[in-house]
This record gives C-alpha cells, sequence and structure tokens, in this order.
C-alpha cells in the first residue's frame, strides 16, 4: 500500500475505534446475530462516502456553515438520549427471557436505526469529513485518493471485525442477565455520549 494510503488507514482507524454510538449498535446487533452483515456494510459504506466527499471538498464547505453542526449536535444528542432510554429500559425488565422474541426489528428498520447513529452525530462530520478531510488536503494532490482508500479500508476492516466477532461470542451471551447488563452499559454509554455533545 501506498505511503499515504497507510498513513489514511492509521488516521481512520484510530478515529474509528473509539467505542461510539454506533461501534455499541453494531456490537448488540451482532451479538443477538440480527441482519449483521448488512449493518456493518452499511457503516463501512456511510463512513467512505463522508471519507471520500471530506477529502474532495465537502470539509470546507462544512467549516463555512457552523450552523450545520449545531443542529447535528442537538439532533444527535436527542436521539442518543431516546436510544439510552430504551436500552435503559430493557435493562431494567424484571423478565428479559423472551427478549430476542419481544425486540426483532426488521432489516429497514435496522438500518434506519444505524442511519441515524450515522448520520446524527456531528462527530462523524468533525472527525470524517472535516478532519480526515483537512489532514488530506495537506498532501500532494496526487496522494489523496490513496490516503482516502486507507482510511475507508480502516472502516471496512473495523465494522465487520467487531459485528463477526459479536456474534463469534453469542452462544456464551445468551443468559438474560448478562443481556441486562450488556443494555444498561450501552444505555450508559448513550447518556455520556448525549451529555458531552450537549456540553461541546
Amino acid at each position: 500500500m501506498h505511503s499515504a494510503g497507510i498513513d489514511g488507514f492509521l488516521l481512520g482507524g484510530g478515529l474509528i475505534m473509539a467505542i461510539g454510538a454506533q461501534n455499541a449498535f453494531v456490537i448488540r446487533q451482532g451479538l443477538l446475530g440480527r441482519h449483521i452483515v448488512w449493518i456493518c456494510l452499511f457503516c463501512a459504506l456511510s463512513d467512505t462516502l463522508l471519507i471520500w466527499a471530506g477529502v474532495f471538498g465537502l470539509s470546507a464547505l462544512a467549516e463555512a456553515l457552523p450552523l450545520f453542526v449545531s443542529v447535528m449536535t442537538y439532533g444527535g444528542a436527542a436521539f442518543l438520549f431516546y436510544f439510552g432510554l430504551t436500552a435503559m429500559r430493557r435493562a431494567l425488565r424484571p423478565v428479559a427471557a423472551d427478549f430476542e422474541a419481544a425486540d426483532a426489528p426488521t432489516l429497514i428498520s435496522s438500518l434506519l436505526v444505524c442511519a441515524g447513529f450515522t448520520f446524527l452525530n456531528p462527530h462523524v462530520y468533525l472527525d470524517t469529513v472535516i478532519l480526515v478531510g483537512s489532514v488530506a488536503n495537506a498532501r500532494p494532490i496526487d496522494e489523496r485518493s490513496a490516503f482516502a482508500f486507507g482510511a475507508s479500508t480502516a472502516s471496512f476492516l473495523w465494522f465487520f471485525s467487531i459485528g463477526l466477532g459479536a456474534v463469534l461470542l453469542k452462544p456464551w451471551l445468551e443468559q438474560p442477565r448478562i443481556w441486562q447488563w450488556i443494555d444498561g452499559l450501552i444505555a450508559l454509554v448513550m447518556f455520556v455520549l448525549c451529555g458531552k455533545l450537549l456540553m461541546s
């Protein structure tokens, strides 16, 4: 791989590895074994779209429209708070043995939730579009495509690793009590991220 591609891979991988709302959702869907290949593909392709848009001009547009980031901040905070409440409600159920039957969203609804985590998160635009785009545009023009390709490759590798890796853990995570702890942790992550967004 071209050195610019390696740099892009390292930057993209470093930004995406933080456990955020999108990653938590992918891991949960992997543990449930629901639509995980499609969800991983959606996340990776969405990241790729944003990375290439940032490298080839959208970063300048986003920087010129600070109101866009503000709207995404409050919209994203509301979305995270709502999802945190639903995770907390699952965690507090006194009987969770029927969680798979009671919580079985369709592929379309799962992808819509995933789209919310992806495109209503202002950090996606700050990190993927503005930061990656700015770093790429500081390089010679003939290296930018390789840089974007490297960053996109990191996204594909990461999402399929955590999604399919979670699938492998499913046989050990079939106890309702464990799921209550997982959903409780997811709720905590959502509420913390919501608070961080509002304070920023």
